[in-house]
């Protein structure tokens, strides 16, 4: 069951980093690297559930936290100009 959950998550990671990568505006690639962001948190907390490793989970946090920092930023700057 792991491992459909990961190669699942895998392949939409891989979908939206095309997204990203040949995004047609800057908004497409911003909710590109959104949707990558909370993607690859979702496979961190499955991967420690699957490992069992708790230290696994503090990785998720910090990184959904630059995630979510990364996504206003990027937001901010497409709104205002920075």
């Amino acid at each position: 069951m792991f491992e459909l959950v990961v190669i699942i998550l895998l392949l939409s990671i891989s979908i939206s980093l095309y997204r990203f990568l040949k995004g047609s505006t800057l908004s497409d690639r911003v909710v590109a690297f959104d949707a990558i962001s909370i993607m690859s948190v979702s496979l961190l907390v499955v991967l420690a559930l699957y490992y069992q490793r708790e230290f696994y989970l503090d990785i998720a946090l910090v990184f959904g936290l630059i995630g979510f920092l990364g996504a206003t930023i990027f937001g901010r700057y497409i709104e205002k100009g920075i």
